[in-house]
Formats: structure tokens, C-alpha cells, sequence
């Protein structure tokens, strides 16, 4: 199902991990280079929390990125009464609006401050790890890249939620609810995650992480087998829930949650609203989750999961792992979106 013409990196960057899939044409799946990585967040919070326990200023330069752990250490750190210090594309990072920012008590300016203060790089594409990562053990770096990451989109004066799920529900109106329709190449001008990525990785493939985890799923055989008569599909994340009915590439609904607020009876209770076409994004979004969106019912009694969570959350669902290997589900729907986007032959070639 993924036969790619050349080598491509994918970097399916989540709040725990970041997981990377190295394909080389001709290796199989089983056998190609892959790694699970503390994710970029992790990473800015542990160099944070060293500056923090050294007594030193922070300065963040770099590019906006998620969130996450990272947030919290920079308020931990202000917390100890040590300043915090940012460029405007860094200081993005926690929130679209510079005056929510500096009201945290960061101080947003262009240069470094005189003092020595610990420079923290903040990025999702951690390029220069993983050349070395790679080159240690002589594996090329190809040319070809695709990323995830979960955006909700430019949204400074109003909860970024509503935002990111108005947007997934005008990609799917467009797309007649395609599978496909919930990524954009290029990506979307207010994805401004997806963009920044794309700056730093010009030509790269950017997707959202909750869809191209779902994707990569489809590519479990039985998994695939149950969406041809319709299917309960969850990606049980670190930090999100993302569950659809489909059938064949149709999505019927969708809804959206944080995982830490769902247990598995509250997880199972959306799927079955969601499945008799009931559920409201407005009782999605009052949990405390991002939306629901739902075209029809679809009263299939499948359920797959897969997602680091997906024990926790559905363990008597069937565990779908794509290739063996679940942890790489995103990575390989960034590969079957590579292969559509990238690949397919189109009228006239």
C-alpha cells in the first residue's frame, strides 16, 4: 500500500514523542529505519528546567512550535523569580497574541538580553539532531520530508479550539467528507505551525497529526477490511483523542477531545453518539474538548484503535498496528499522503 518512488523522512511530531520512519525504496516497512524520540516539547522543557535549577535567565529564540510540556516549564521557571525572554516568532509559541504573553511576565525583544542567560532553541523540526542521529550510523538524510503536527491555527482573540475545529469542518465541506480532504498540500496560510515547519523544510509535506495517524492506520489490513462496511476509528493520543466513523474514505462524523479528560466509559458514550449521529460539537467543546461534526449516522459496531493511549482508553477494541508497528501509524499516513499528494499520476503527465 505505501510504494514510494524515493526516500522520504517522516516525523510525526506528537506531545510525547516524536516518531520518525526513514523509507528507502526497495527495504520493506519491517525492516526501514524508524525511531520514537522524546518530542521537541519534551526536549525545550528538560533544557528549560536545567537553566532553571542553574538559576539562569531564559532566552527562547527559534520558531513558533507546539506546546505542551514546554509551557509549563517556562511557567515553572518564571515561578522561581528567574525572567523568561523571547523573539516574536518563539514568544508564538504560547500564545498568538504578544500582549498574553508578555502579561505571563515574558519579555519579548529580538537580541538576546546582556546578562547570561541559557538560549533555548524552540522548533518542531529538530534537523540538526537527527542529521547527526542519522550520520552516526550512516544512514543518508534524503531529500524528501513530511511532518505532523497537531495546529489549531492563527486565532489570537478567540479559543483556538473553535478555530481549528471550524477549520477541519470547512476542509471536509469542500472535500464531499473525504478521508483525504483533512490534509491541504501546500498547507493552509493560517496553519501557522505548519508553516513554520514548512520554513525551516521548504518543499517538505506538512499534515495534521490526529488525520494522518488515522491514515497510517487504514493501512492495518484488517483495519481496512472493516472500513469497506463501516468503522469506529479512534487515534488515542498523548495529548488528543481523534475518532471518526468512515466507511471505504467517507468520513460520517467526527469529534475531537483531550485525552486526559476522557476515561473509557466517556470515550465509549461520545462513540456512540457519534455513531447514532447525536453527538454536538457544542457538547464536545463545553467538556472541555475541541468539536463534533457529524454528516450522518453510521450504526457500525466496528471499533479500531491506535495511539499510545489506546489501551488505557479502548482496550477491548481491536488494536490496530499498521505494519506491526503502531507507534509509526502517523508516519505511514504521512507516506500514503506523500504517495497521493506527491506521487499520483495526473491527467497530462
Amino acid at each position: 500500500m505505501i510504494d514510494l518512488k524515493t526516500p522520504l523522512l517522516a516525523i510525526d511530531v506528537g506531545r510525547g514523542t516524536q516518531d520518525i520512519l526513514v523509507y528507502e525504496p526497495g527495504r520493506s516497512i519491517e525492516n526501514s529505519i524508524k525511531l520514537v524520540l522524546p518530542s521537541p516539547t519534551v526536549v525545550v522543557a528538560a533544557q528549560i528546567r536545567e537553566a532553571t535549577r542553574a538559576g539562569l535567565p531564559v532566552y527562547l529564540e527559534g520558531f513558533l512550535m507546539g506546546g505542551g510540556a514546554n509551557t509549563g516549564a517556562i511557567r515553572e521557571h518564571l515561578a522561581a523569580g528567574l525572567p523568561v525572554y523571547a523573539t516574536p516568532t518563539a514568544a508564538a509559541t504560547l500564545h498568538d497574541d504578544p500582549e498574553r504573553v508578555r502579561a505571563m511576565g515574558i519579555e519579548i525583544r529580538t537580541a538576546p538580553p546582556g546578562e547570561d542567560a541559557a538560549r533555548v532553541r524552540t522548533t518542531d523540526y529538530m534537523e540538526p539532531e537527527l542529521r547527526k542521529v542519522l550520520s552516526l550510523f550512516c544512514v543518508a538524510y534524503p531529500e524528501n520530508v513530511a511532518i505532523a503536527v497537531q495546529d489549531h491555527g492563527y486565532s489570537p482573540h478567540r479559543s483556538n479550539r473553535i478555530h481549528r475545529f471550524e477549520r477541519m469542518r470547512e476542509r471536509l465541506d469542500a472535500g464531499d467528507w473525504d478521508l483525504l480532504s483533512l490534509a491541504a498540500d501546500p498547507a493552509l496560510p493560517d496553519m501557522t505551525r505548519m508553516q513554520a515547519a514548512l520554513e525551516q523544510a521548504p518543499g517538505a509535506l506538512v499534515a495534521d497529526t490526529g488525520p494522518a495517524a488515522l491514515i497510517g492506520a487504514l493501512c492495518d489490513p484488517r483495519v481496512r477490511r472493516m472500513a469497506g462496511s463501516g468503522v469506529t476509528l479512534v487515534n488515542a493520543g498523548n495529548g488528543h483523542t481523534l475518532c471518526f466513523t468512515l466507511k471505504g474514505r467517507e468520513i460520517y462524523g467526527l469529534f475531537e477531545h483531550h485525552t486526559g479528560a476522557l476515561d473509557p466509559a466517556k470515550l465509549q458514550y461520545y462513540i456512540r453518539r457519534l455513531a447514532d449521529g447525536t453527538l454536538t460539537s457544542e457538547e464536545v467543546f463545553d467538556d472541555g474538548g475541541h468539536g463534533a461534526a457529524v454528516r450522518k449516522p453510521l450504526p457500525a459496531g466496528a471499533v479500531a484503535v491506535t495511539g499510545p493511549n489506546r489501551l488505557r482508553l479502548l482496550p477491548e477494541a481491536y488494536q490496530a498496528a499498521p505494519f506491526g508497528d503502531m507507534m509509526l501509524s502517523g508516519c505511514f499516513g504521512l507516506a500514503r499522503l506523500w504517495k497521493e499528494f506527491r506521487e499520483s499520476e495526473k491527467p497530462g503527465d
